[in-house]
């Protein structure tokens, strides 16, 4: 029997989100629960302003619900991957990580092809192991 509020295809953690929400005026949380365009608004605008930001507080169960029903569960962990790109990702850890050998080292040699890869990654990652798990057949 499932345990209340666990998914059979939890995707995303929650603590993961409310400690990005902590530098939410930035829109890590929203980027990590897969909504780049409301993402890059909170980060053009710290936030809405603090307002949305404050309000992501209590949204942030059902952004994971959203996410969890949204993406495809699989032997990547989508908050591992997430994590590397958030902190290293100029790096490439998080595309070495995915298996994307040659992508990450060009990112660990042109600081993260030069930030515009790490942006574009942080529109795309969950998509891009969704359908790592989707072409696995998982």
């Amino acid at each position: 029997m499932a345990q209340h509020g666990l998914s059979l295809n939890d995707t995303h953690s929650k603590v993961i989100g409310y400690l990005l929400w902590i530098f939410g005026f930035t829109g890590a949380h929203r980027f990590y629960y897969g909504k780049p365009v409301t993402g890059t608004i909170w980060f053009l605008t710290l936030g809405l302003f603090g307002i949305g930001w404050l309000i992501d507080l209590f949204l942030i169960p059902s952004m994971d619900r959203q996410a969890d029903l949204r993406f495809r569960a699989g032997p990547t962990s989508y908050t591992l991957a997430w994590i590397l790109l958030t902190f290293l990702g100029v790096f490439g850890i998080h595309r070495m990580y995915m298996g994307k050998w040659i992508t990450g080292l060009i990112y660990l040699l042109t600081g993260g092809l030069f930030l515009i890869g790490v942006l574009y990654d942080f529109w795309t990652l969950n998509d891009q192991i969704s359908l790592k798990h989707a072409r696995r057949g998982l």
